[in-house]
């Protein structure tokens, strides 16, 4: 972030730079209505204060990230000599850098209106005045100068670049469950530490939680961690055993996505009716373990009073799962309260063992099934499979485990489980359906993609030959017709 020093120290080359910036709209952390309805009480000076405060704030963050444009650059291509730098990119034009922090850095612009409409308040000598110093606080938020321990990022000043970007790094797993009061500031300060640490990955914030997995350097997961547990939000509910970690870094994501949504995890039911306080009794690895062993040396009549649930998709348990377990053949987790309605019957008076990877999925659909009151008693596995797989690498799951970024599984042992869609020779490397209008993730072997075989199923391949016969038609994203066919419960165990 730019010290406030900095902001409020521009001279007149900051007042003159404040007249070529535009007043862009920024990704505010409040909501738009409730942003909207208090700009309405204030009066006109107010509002002219507050726009230029934001100007103010724009434009001096932008020239922080000025540097010189090499001496080769051409002067139509070079604003008075000058490109910006930020966030490891270079930037241009003013469009481009503009765009970025309007995009990226909203959260900072927004604190250091604050502080600068503070400073404004105290020169007029009107910090009494509830238009001025009050209303910054209501429109802004807390500056640096009061802010909460929630809204303040860890100090990095004694950490190097390289050791907060460094590619061998490691990817997290979390989530909590607990009340949220306002998501769109704890959106806003997810965003603001992430992108402060180099993270990237997907972080889904809801009034019920929060759930994430992030990827960067160990000393940028590390802070992210104790940032977390330091949350007045978390801190009393967040251990650093919450955290699952695996092996990976900042190039396992793309980019980063943070947002504000229903649920933490999408089951596709509101959490009012379905709440995770319902959820069932949670076991720890070590116990998890002792009731599959039962499970599993127990005769056929003992079997038929336990189910062994998982609660993944089908192409996450098509590459690892629990041996003995009962796999849904579901393509999204949204779709498991209709498989459990379906199937009553099959969980009636029965004892359930459920698992997922990281444990958020059992927490929800633990909830959904116990609502049914069709179970005798349902447990669910603290931590998932990924904690499971730390005590127990070579436990009675077999596999790989599949993750949701670009490594696409990670493994404990050397088992191949899957087979090849095509050819049936063992395989568990998935790709996307090669058929635009699908993209599902297929198991298919070097020598069948040699061949052609690159789509998810028959159906798919001959939709991909027609399509690319008439490429006139608008492609629409779709579900793979194949997916209906398959069996929603399996004639036997895996």
């Amino acid at each position: 972030m730019i010290p406030s020093s900095v902001l409020l120290d521009g001279g007149d080359e900051a007042e003159c730079c404040i007249l070529r910036f535009p007043d862009l709209d920024l990704k505010d952390p409040l909501p738009l209505t409730a942003k909207s309805n208090l700009k309405a009480e204030l009066d006109t000076s107010v509002r002219k204060k507050y726009a230029f405060a934001k100007k103010k704030a724009f434009a001096l963050f932008v020239k922080a990230k000025e540097v010189p444009a090499p001496a080769s650059c051409a002067p139509a291509t070079c604003r008075a000599g000058l490109w910006w730098k930020c966030c490891e990119q270079t930037f241009k034009d003013l469009t481009g850098i503009h765009r970025h922090v309007a995009m990226q850095h909203a959260p900072d612009i927004w604190q250091q209106t604050g502080l600068i409409l503070k400073q404004l308040a105290a020169e007029a000598g009107t910090s009494t005045n509830p238009a001025s110093a009050e209303e910054a606080d209501r429109l802004c938020g807390p500056t640096c100068d009061s802010q909460e321990l929630s809204d303040r990022l860890p100090d990095t000043r004694n950490i190097s670049l390289d050791e907060l970007t460094s590619g061998v790094g490691e990817v997290l797993l979390y989530y909590c469950y607990r009340e949220v009061k306002d998501p769109g500031r704890l959106c806003g300060w997810q965003k603001s530490l992430c992108q402060h640490l180099h993270l990237t990955g997907k972080v889904r914030i809801a009034s019920e939680g929060i759930n994430g997995t992030v990827g960067g350097s160990k000393v940028a997961t590390s802070l992210y961690i104790e940032a977390m547990l330091s949350h007045p939000l978390f801190k009393t509910i967040l251990c650093r055993e919450d955290f699952k970690s695996s092996a990976g870094g900042a190039h396992c994501f793309p980019d980063l996505r943070v947002g504000v949504f229903e649920e933490i995890v999408p089951m596709g039911i509101d959490p009012k009716k379905v709440s995770y306080k319902e959820t069932g009794i949670h076991l720890s690895p070590e116990e998890f373990h002792k009731e599959v062993e039962k499970y599993l040396s127990q005769a056929t009549a003992a079997q038929n009073d336990t189910i062994l649930l998982d609660c993944r998709n089908f192409y996450e348990s098509q590459i690892g799962h629990f041996q003995g377990c009962l796999a849904p053949d579901i393509r999204k987790f949204s779709y498991f309260p209709s498989y459990v309605d379906e199937n009553l019957e099959l969980f009636k008076d029965k004892r359930v063992l459920m698992y997922c990877t990281g444990g958020i999925r059992c927490e929800r659909g633990s909830a959904y099934l116990r609502t049914k009151a069709a179970c005798r008693e349902v447990y669910q596995l603290k931590g998932g499979i990924h904690k499971y797989l730390e005590e127990f690498p070579d436990g009675f799951y077999r596999g790989k485990l599949f993750v949701f970024d670009e490594r696409y599984a990670i493994s404990s042992n050397e088992d191949i489980i899957a087979e090849c869609r095509y050819c049936g020779t063992l395989w568990d490397q998935h790709q996307l359906c090669s058929s635009l209008h699908c993209r599902q993730l297929v198991l298919t072997c070097p020598r069948c993609r040699a061949k052609g075989f690159t789509a998810c199923c028959p159906v798919c391949q001959e939709k991909q030959l027609t399509l690319a016969s008439s490429p006139s038609g608008r492609m629409v994203k779709e579900e793979c017709e194949c997916t209906d066919r398959r069996q929603q419960v399996p004639a036997k165990r895996i």
